[in-house]
């Protein structure tokens, strides 16, 4: 409840003591699961009804209100509020740091914030300097909007239904688990849109696979999902502190995913922003990289000195779809000149001329021996192909395997660092660890079934319904 110092135009109750955890739902519903979402933080905001319809809200002296809209404001580093009751705003009014306001709606159109419409309850906390709107709705509600709003509508309903049961899998694991909410509705947890966001398919998806999980000896899994890993999923051990049996990389069948292959350019200007310690790259060195290739650690070197980064913080300064990366330094005159496959190749090896890898490809020894020794190389045909990627352990870069043909330390610079050039290629997007969402697609495109799919990308799972466990 909010409770303003003046009360005259708002009627605030003081001391209200909340209860019932969905208090405008009957009790059957109460029984349901209930998701509790952050949908947003910031210090201006607006919640409005559909058309003509009213907002209820809890927390006023006459118990449920009805009004037309709400704002929230930041007026001299104060938070202020202001209701439209009956079609006429009132006046902007201090909100007290432990108020708390809770609006729902009958209308099925749902509650609007912002430019999206959310359904169930929104609940408004003032946390530090800022607002936190926590939407509470059913489970299977939820469910329907992640969907849509983590794949296209239009995909195969067996890769629909796959990301249905992984994300009732992941949020289920996480209730309860944060206070006041239990899940973010970014890419920090699982993309959550409202209901702009569910379709015909999607609410199919979910009716289909209702009260489906993924379970590993009896328990929930942290079903974790990405968009495309490049052609091998990665072990979770690898990119975070436990490596879970499940968690296991696989082969990927993304074959055809936008995000498959990928090649950035670097100017001088664009290091030095993202390297401003080291004043811009001239050198960039992989010292640690996963089973399948992805940077683990990393060296910079730079005008003014050296610095260690780890892949997740390299990803985050150039703005990489992913850590699966090589790096080569070109003249801007070679790269105008030539394509920019050759800058990855040695003689001795296939040139790619831009391609992308085959799927048979992928598959050989030398293509995940070359990217796990981080070598410049991609491919080397003459070794035999094998059923899966092999298995290969953590370890540190061989001597001389540096990603760039400049020793350390690094010279000072030269015109020709000036007028050069780094070029990234990568693949995949994501962290790369469980269900590669381009590779579900590219398995339900060839008939798989949703089961099947799970079972690929988690190892060792079990599919059941969570109301046994």
């Amino acid at each position: 409840m909010f409770r303003p110092s003046q009360v005259l135009a708002f009627g605030f109750a003081s001391g209200f003591a909340i209860s019932a955890l969905l208090f405008f739902q009957p009790a059957s519903a109460a029984q349901k699961k209930v998701v509790r979402v952050l949908v947003l933080k910031g210090k201006n905001l607006r919640i409005r009804a559909d058309g003509d319809s009213s907002l209820y809200i809890r927390g006023l002296r006459s118990g449920n209100r009805r009004i037309r809209a709400l704002k929230v404001r930041e007026q001299n580093k104060k938070l202020k509020l202001n209701l439209n009751i009956y079609g006429r705003w009132g006046g902007w009014a201090p909100i007290q740091r432990t108020s708390q306001l809770r609006i729902r709606s009958n209308d099925p159109r749902g509650i609007w914030l912002g430019k999206r419409r959310y359904r169930g309850e929104l609940r408004l906390d003032v946390v530090g300097e800022e607002i936190q709107v926590i939407n509470y709705l059913d489970l299977e509600k939820y469910l329907a909007s992640v969907v849509g709003s983590e794949m296209p509508k239009s995909w195969p309903m067996a890769a629909l239904q796959a990301q249905a049961v992984a994300a009732r899998t992941y949020v289920l694991q996480k209730l309860g688990t944060f206070r006041p909410y239990d899940i973010q509705s970014n890419q920090a947890n699982q993309v959550y849109l409202g209901i702009e966001s569910e379709t015909k398919s999607t609410k199919k998806a979910v009716r289909k696979t209702r009260s489906l999980v993924l379970t590993h000896k009896g328990r929930l899994i942290n079903a974790v999902f990405h968009s495309s890993s490049g052609g091998l999923t990665e072990s979770s051990g690898a990119v975070w502190k436990n490596q879970l049996p499940y968690l296991v990389g696989v082969p990927d069948h993304d074959q055809h995913s936008p995000r498959h292959q990928w090649d950035i350019r670097f100017t001088k200007r664009e290091l030095l922003k993202a390297f401003r310690e080291t004043g811009g790259l001239e050198k960039i060195k992989l010292i640690t990289t996963s089973p399948s290739g992805r940077v683990l650690k990393a060296k910079v070197y730079g005008p003014r000195g050296v610095i260690e980064i780890s892949g997740k913080e390299l990803r985050k300064r150039m703005n990489l779809k992913s850590t699966l990366v090589r790096f080569k330094m070109v003249s801007s005159d070679t790269l105008a000149k030539h394509d920019l496959a050759p800058a990855f190749s040695s003689a001795s090896l296939l040139n790619l001329r831009g391609s992308s890898p085959s799927d048979d490809m992928r598959k050989s020894r030398g293509f995940w021996r070359d990217w796990s020794r981080g070598g410049e190389s991609i491919l080397d045909p003459r070794i035999p192909m094998l059923s899966s990627p092999p298995s290969l352990p953590l370890r540190p870069m061989s001597q001389g395997s540096t990603v760039l043909d400049l020793p350390p330390p690094p010279p000072p610079p030269s015109s020709n660092f000036q007028n050069s050039v780094l070029i990234a290629r990568g693949f995949g997007a994501g962290h790369g660890v469980g269900m590669s969402q381009w590779g579900a697609h590219g398995l339900a495109e060839r008939g798989a079934s949703f089961r099947q799919i799970l079972n690929h990308y988690y190892t060792g799972v079990a599919i059941r319904s969570y109301q046994g466990l």
